[in-house]
């Protein structure tokens, strides 16, 4: 599908979707606690359903109602088909870990793009502490032995993925000695580690981490039932708040301003950018005005690389975002994807291993191709509609976290026009 975006002028109020990351540790904290929890709010989109799918299949109970979902959990069942985990890398490596615990074998399937992402770190981290699995030369499909969770010392880098991380936290509770996890790097993406620790915590399970957050100790213990409310989601807020700091004025509410999520820097950023930005209680407004180029570290917060891309490609000067080695196993490679899309609209990038300098000017339409990633589709089209005559193709792939993204930006103003050639 394409969309086809002409110069707009953005006004409105949105509400923030709420939170893939949120609704994904949900999800498996309720599976893994013995009766029915309610997860109130949740995403639905291709990543979530993606998680809801894999579960039912090991025996999880979800029942969806229209704000909220019940959790049914505590008792795995022996799948009778492979656990196809579409391209949510939450879901695949989540539940690599959780199918320790359900009886019988898992195999764990991806879809085109996630099949391209790395398993392999969580596999030999599984392995030390008793688990049966394996993968195909560190990618998916997974093979998961269930049952052979034993605990000990698990080691594994911190620099790869926060998830692989994530999910030996998620299962450790409830292995048969008491486990421990150490990082032999400095752990990158920290907040979504933190997000997990503050999620298991709500459901009754208490972890010991290092202030630096490179290693954990987890006692033996049991998940209860909870009532668990979704806040809004950071990451896709970036984009409408990205909008009103170049095309107009927009204000995203259903944000926590307090929250544990990475891409809450977008308002420091933004802030850092001579930004025209005020936040409320739960809301953020953002009005046009200049900005101003920035040097940016985004190792913590990563996936905001397109749309802080996006903003650097109109700045006054030169902009250095740095801390981008992890863009590149995404669901595209980002860094390639972001300097095609902005080079093609008449921007200079140059890109370095670990940094990545655009020079701001004058976008000009362009055909854009999203690369079937959903966050280069949603960044470009803040381009899109401050230059016009522009087309990102692959625009279905915003259903994987923000399904209504397109119908939002018409009901801001933006003229959009979608086709399915």
């Amino acid at each position: 599908m394409r969309a086809r975006i002409s110069k707009s002028t953005i006004h409105g109020t949105v509400k923030a979707p709420s939170s893939k990351s949120f609704t994904l540790r949900g999800l498996i904290c309720a599976a893994l606690a013995d009766g029915t929890s309610e997860i109130v709010g949740p995403l639905p989109a291709d990543d979530t359903e993606a998680a809801r799918e894999v579960l039912g299949k090991i025996g999880v109970d979800i029942e969806q109602g229209n704000d909220a979902w019940l959790v049914s959990g505590g008792h795995f069942k022996r799948p009778h088909s492979d656990l196809y985990c579409r391209d949510s890398a939450g879901t695949l490596r989540f539940m690599t870990a959780v199918c320790s615990l359900a009886p019988g074998a898992c195999r764990l399937t991806a879809g085109p793009s996630l099949a391209k992402r790395p398993v392999g770190p969580l596999i030999e981290a599984l392995k030390q502490v008793g688990v049966s699995c394996g993968s195909d030369s560190g990618f998916a499909p997974v093979t998961v032995k269930g049952g052979s969770l034993e605990g000990g010392v698990a080691v594994l880098p911190g620099n790869i993925s926060s998830q692989f991380v994530s999910a030996l936290l998620f299962v450790a509770p409830l292995a048969p000695q008491e486990m421990s996890i150490k990082l032999s790097s400095t752990p990158e993406s920290k907040p979504y580690v933190m997000m997990t620790l503050d999620c298991m915590q709500s459901f009754g399970v208490k972890v010991r981490p290092s202030p630096s957050l490179r290693s954990f100790k987890v006692a033996r213990q049991g998940y209860r039932p909870v009532k668990y409310r979704v806040e809004g989601d950071w990451s896709s807020a970036s984009y409408p708040l990205a909008l009103g700091a170049v095309a107009g004025e927009v204000q995203v509410n259903n944000l926590n301003i307090q929250s544990r999520q990475a891409d809450r820097a977008m308002v420091d950023l933004l802030k850092k950018m001579g930004a025209d930005i005020h936040t409320g209680y739960d809301a953020v407004k953002v009005k046009k005005s200049p900005l101003r180029p920035l040097r940016a570290d985004l190792s913590d917060c990563i996936d905001l690389l397109p749309t802080v891309a996006a903003l650097a490609a109109v700045a006054g000067g030169v902009s250095e975002l740095t801390g981008i080695s992890r863009a590149r196993l995404k669901e595209s490679d980002r860094v390639s994807a972001v300097k095609e899309g902005l080079e093609r609209m008449g921007i200079h990038v140059n890109e370095g291993k670990y940094s990545f300098f655009i020079m701001g000017g004058r976008p000009r339409g362009a055909v854009v191709d999203s690369k079937g990633d959903h966050r280069i589709a949603m960044a470009f089209s803040i381009l899109g509609i401050l230059a016009g005559d522009t087309i990102i193709e692959g625009a279905e792939c915003v259903s994987k976290t923000y399904p209504e993204f397109w119908d939002v930006l018409k009901s801001m103003g933006g003229e959009v026009t979608l086709d399915g050639k």
